[in-house]
């Protein structure tokens, strides 16, 4: 077992790397680089699942090193900065392919930094951090809104209009009910922010 003592770790460093490909591939994916439809179809497909194999090694991680306390100082510090590359890049290659607007991405870029900021003013002072239900909930609607981005993307194919914006169910355009998720993911993400910072002031209050 202590032969695995650093898998976390593993996943960590393989989470950086799965979403610097994710990003050269999703880059390219459209016909003016590629020249083929069937060529961009394929590499959304593996881009798309290289994003959601990285999101999971998230959860595994965590998982392992909660489980089997195989917590390292190389993982206290890599592991927080492997999820703020994760979600900068998805989202900035979601803002590019025009699958959420910029507004949504620099909302929740900018509670990920604070708390991150928040973390780290924290571990100087030796208080941990954990992630509370909000935090959970926040996390896995993102997740979500970045999984149903990469389907509507694949899906999208080499259309000049994004599939959310062309497309209706009963009448109603998606682009609209897409648009309330968002917002409803951002209010979530923004309140989860603000707990920690309510729920930890004495951190940063006595400073001022």
């Amino acid at each position: 077992m202590s032969n695995l003592r650093n898998l976390p770790n593993i996943l960590t460093v393989s989470r950086i790397f799965a979403v610097l490909i994710f990003v050269a591939m999703a880059s390219v994916a459209h016909l003016d680089a590629m020249g083929d439809k069937s060529y961009v179809c394929t590499m959304r497909i593996i881009a798309v699942v290289l994003a959601l194999l990285a999101g999971l090694t998230d959860l595994l991680d965590g998982y392992l090193a909660r489980k089997y306390h195989w917590i390292s100082d190389f993982g206290a510090l890599m592991d927080p900065l492997a999820d703020k590359i994760f979600v900068t890049g998805t989202m900035l290659i979601a803002v590019e392919y025009r699958l959420i607007p910029a507004w949504i991405a620099i909302a929740v870029l900018f509670r990920e930094f604070m708390v991150t900021g928040l973390r780290t003013l924290a571990a100087k002072k030796q208080v941990v951090i954990s992630a509370d239900r909000w935090g959970k909930l926040k996390t896995a609607m993102q997740m979500s809104m970045l999984g149903l981005a990469g389907i509507a993307w694949v899906i999208e194919g080499n259309d000049t209009v994004p599939y959310f914006y062309n497309t209706c169910i009963w009448g109603v355009r998606i682009w609209y009910v897409w648009i309330g998720y968002l917002t409803l993911i951002v209010l979530v993400t923004l309140l989860s922010g603000l707990g920690y910072f309510i729920r930890y002031r004495k951190l940063f209050m006595e400073q001022l």
